[in-house]
């Protein structure tokens, strides 16, 4: 049985280099940034860019788009973000956050009417977004959950991990850690798993019963320099210190082959044909910002494999 997927704020789909090689199918992207929106029709011509991510639940309801088995996105995270405005679910980048949560209502909605199990839901945001002033997290949740009003967390904000079994969902949340997973970058994200599908338990997914998850012996990433967290602006601002690395000849700017070891991205995956340009005079710039604005690559692997496991039935029967 193939598993598929639909990827929402794609970016240049870290979910893909992921999820391919374990034999999981994209049905469609959803990406409306131009340099991103390039990189997926330069790698993968043949899996539709549907643009608008607000426009395709009605495309589900419709059955212009298929309604994959995992839906998969993290939504713009500067309304969230620590170092931005904090502005939550009044930015209307915020608020795309439950346009994600309409469109996995539709997935759902559909899969049932084809007696199809449940869509598996995978979301990725920035920690910040744990301690939003607008609850915006507990929007969220409330959302997935099937609940009226927003959930509560107990203290002043929500814990780094949980779980949630709502009406409607189950939930689970963890923050990871990119340097625990053979990267050598702090990048510390939220990812959500969540499910109607009966039988799914998100916190199997997340939460493992042997203990804290690492890919290697305990301070390993002590040994090794490891890179701050790469973001949209470290390759192009001249003040920005993690653009750059002090070497013992000097300093010089972190390349852009760095930042996709970093995320765990083949080298040169960004290096494409732009702008009626060859790929050999493309910019570093919208490379730079594409790359910050991903996912670590071994993150979202480690997932899709635990997700398999639930889902996909054993060839022993």
């Amino acid at each position: 049985m193939e598993i598929t997927y639909g990827s929402v704020c794609s970016g240049i789909e870290a979910a893909t280099l992921a999820w391919k090689p374990l034999g999981m199918r994209a049905t469609w992207f959803a990406e409306i940034e131009a340099f991103p929106s390039a990189v997926l029709a330069h790698h993968y011509p043949n899996t539709p860019n549907l643009g608008d991510m607000t426009k395709l639940g009605a495309q589900v309801l419709s059955g212009k788009i298929a309604a994959p088995d995992i839906l998969v996105g993290g939504t713009p995270c500067q309304a969230f973000s620590v170092a931005g405005m904090r502005e939550g679910l009044t930015d209307p980048r915020g608020a795309l956050t439950i346009k994600y949560v309409e469109l996995a209502d539709a997935v759902d909605y559909v899969r049932a009417g084809q007696r199809k199990p449940a869509s598996v839901i995978v979301w990725e945001n920035v920690p910040g977004v744990l301690s939003d002033k607008g609850n915006a997290f507990g929007c969220f949740l409330g959302a997935l959950a099937g609940e009226d009003c927003e959930l509560q967390p107990s203290g002043k904000k929500w814990p780094d991990a949980g779980c949630v079994y709502g009406s409607k969902r189950a939930i689970a949340w963890r923050i990871l850690d990119a340097q625990y997973f053979g990267l050598a970058q702090r990048r510390r994200r939220v990812f959500v798993v969540a499910s109607a599908r009966g039988g799914f338990d998100p916190a199997e997914v997340l939460f493992e019963r042997e203990g804290t998850r690492r890919d290697r012996a305990p301070g390993w990433a002590e040994k090794l320099p490891v890179h701050p967290t790469l973001t949209a602006q470290g390759g192009g601002s001249l003040d920005d210190r993690e653009a750059y690395v002090l070497e013992p000849e000097g300093i010089r700017r972190t390349s852009v082959i760095e930042w996709e070891r970093l995320q765990g991205m083949p080298d040169d995956y960004t290096l494409i044909p732009w702008r009626g340009k060859p790929a050999s005079e493309c910019p570093d710039g919208p490379r730079y910002k594409a790359i910050g604005n991903s996912k670590a690559v071994p993150c979202v692997r480690w997932i899709g494999r635990r997700i398999l496991k639930q889902i996909k039935p054993s060839p022993y029967g």
